[in-house]
């Protein structure tokens, strides 16, 4: 089977607070999807990086009296810390105050007005006075239409309505407090609308392929029609427009943002002598595939906004095709969010928390298709009642056996659970496909709670005790042919433990999605447990 060409772009945080668990929740899928496609002998490229510029980053830095490059500087090196201890591969994972991206983002946006799609537009919009400049989103305070929140101006933080250029004009300034006023500005604006129909064709090609928050909220989008957006924000920190009359403006954000996916596969493939166009382009034989991984709150920019820029490119790119959005996880029953503060520092979670438990919550208990609530209490049961209590006592209790005593018997492999493990692989493999993580995760666990069936069903320690010597080996070498192939299947979902079984078993094999054909009769590494326990006062 030709190999697939895959790429998985996984959503890019903002630099402007720590990162927390909801955003692991919502990135896990990527890692997930890339671990599962390398395991199955495809080629795949997993990209993302820390999103830099636009108003989050210069707000942090006024309030902390310094300057955006400091803020990116910390928490970049925080985000690329707590991507490597939760285990999560990227290829690339880069940042958009690059050069590189700077460059590239530049050559798109001169392509985009050599093609016609970017236009000059002067129309009224909030200036503050005290600040002397014009204010736009999450600079500005405003009052939802639709719910009545107050909320900064992207976005209603209430609702989700988006707000419009009328809704901003009366607002308060959130950087110094002061009534804003209304004067003219001019801004380089998308022509949006003239893509209408290829959006629509492409919406009703993939959405059977997207999640049901993904289809709703894009089809409520292209039902309203599309409008004009501006391309172009007065702001000192970001990428300079590439063309003249526009010096006190950046490319905005929701623009060179999304165009990160795209330069950071280049910047991947020119370091590894790979042709970046195999992995964007011309996808002729039908197999090969480009996922989004991101929250409900960012569905708009990759199914609507990001295919959009593609298309205006006129030069054959091939549109994302699987979208994974999740939903929100929740504490205390509000989103975890930076601006509210109330989602637990993850390089704080990750001194205490084992990352492999939780990369099984975010997945087991994520908000894959709702809402989901985190706390302690839940982590705690899942831990221990799951993970230690059935995956870490099937693999303890078979090779912590003082019966073997450092040694897997050969022995004949039991045909039900071989049968078992294979039709486990093949089911995963579908619900994994499907961007069903959660019943791809449970199945595997199905395996592990018949491989715990088993174990209690054969009585390996009445076999020992009664010498029966071939029966007791064909139970072991079977257990241990599971715990093999757990290895392979875990993989995508716990590498640190599938890795510490590999290790355990001696298998220098890379990990692959097919039956690993385990049959005992050699020595194993020094053991020790996957998980311990966790009580409440280590949570404390």
């Amino acid at each position: 089977m030709e190999k697939r060409k895959i790429v998985v772009g996984v959503a890019w945080t903002y630099a402007n607070s720590d990162i927390h668990l909801g955003h692991v929740s919502a990135y896990i899928s990527g890692d997930v999807l890339a671990r599962y496609h390398r395991a199955k002998g495809d080629d795949v490229v997993m990209v993302s990086g820390t999103d830099c510029h636009g108003t989050p980053t210069t707000e942090r830095a006024i309030r902390e009296n310094t300057t955006p490059q400091e803020i990116v500087e910390r928490y970049h090196k925080q985000y690329v810390e707590v991507f490597n201890k939760m285990g999560f591969s990227y290829d690339c994972y880069t940042l958009t105050a690059s050069p590189y991206h700077h460059q590239k983002s530049k050559e798109m946006f001169l392509r985009l007005i050599n093609n016609g799609y970017i236009f000059p537009k002067t129309e009224k919009a909030s200036f503050c006075p005290k600040c002397n400049k014009f204010v736009y989103d999450r600079e500005v305070e405003v009052i939802c239409p639709k719910c009545g929140a107050v909320s900064k101006g992207d976005q209603c933080g209430s609702c989700d309505y988006v707000f419009t250029n009328e809704d901003l004009l009366q607002c308060k300034c959130r950087i110094c407090g002061s009534q804003t006023e209304i004067r003219e500005n001019t801004n380089l604006y998308f022509a949006l609308p003239k893509f209408q129909k290829e959006l629509e064709e492409h919406f009703n090609k993939c959405k059977d392929n997207w999640r049901k928050n993904s289809v709703n909220e894009t089809a409520k989008f292209l039902k309203e029609g599309l409008v004009d957006r501006a391309v172009t924000r007065d702001l000192n920190w970001g990428i300079d427009v590439p063309i003249e009359g526009y010096d006190d403006k950046k490319i905005y954000v929701w623009v060179e943002a999304v165009w990160g996916y795209v330069s950071a596969t280049q910047k991947y493939c020119e370091e590894k002598g790979l042709n970046w166009e195999d992995y964007w382009k011309d996808h002729k034989n039908g197999t090969n595939r480009i996922y989004m991984c991101h929250g409900k709150d960012n569905i708009v920019f990759h199914t609507i906004i990001f295919p959009a820029l593609l298309l205006a490119m006129k030069d054959n790119y091939y549109l994302p095709d699987y979208c994974v959005a999740i939903e929100f996880l929740n504490a205390k029953g509000e989103k975890m969010s930076k601006s509210k503060g109330n989602g637990t520092k993850m390089i704080d979670m990750l001194k205490t928390y084992d990352p492999d438990s939780l990369r099984y919550l975010c997945i087991a208990n994520g908000p894959e298709k709702k809402d989901t609530e985190f706390s302690s209490e839940i982590y705690l049961a899942l831990h221990n009642g799951e993970i230690v209590n059935k995956f870490g006592n099937f693999v303890n209790r078979t090779l912590n056996y003082k019966g073997l005593d450092g040694f897997i018997p050969a022995g004949k492999i039991d045909e039900e659970m071989k049968k078992l493990v294979e039709q486990t692989y093949q089911q995963t493999s579908e619900l994994i496909e499907k961007i069903c993580f959660k019943d791809a995760l449970a199945k595997v666990m199905e395996l592990v709670e018949c491989a715990n069936k088993y174990y209690d069903t054969k009585q390996p320690w009445v076999l020992y005790k009664q010498e029966d010597k071939t029966e007791f080996n064909n139970v072991m070498a079977t257990c241990a042919f599971i715990i093999a192939n757990l290895s392979n299947l875990f993989s995508p979902f716990m590498p640190f433990s599938a890795e510490k079984i590999r290790k355990y078993l001696k298998i220098d094999t890379p990990v692959v999605w097919e039956t690993i054909d385990f049959k005992g009769g050699q020595n194993f590494g020094k053991f020790e447990p996957l998980f311990t326990r966790i009580s409440e006062t280590d949570i404390e």
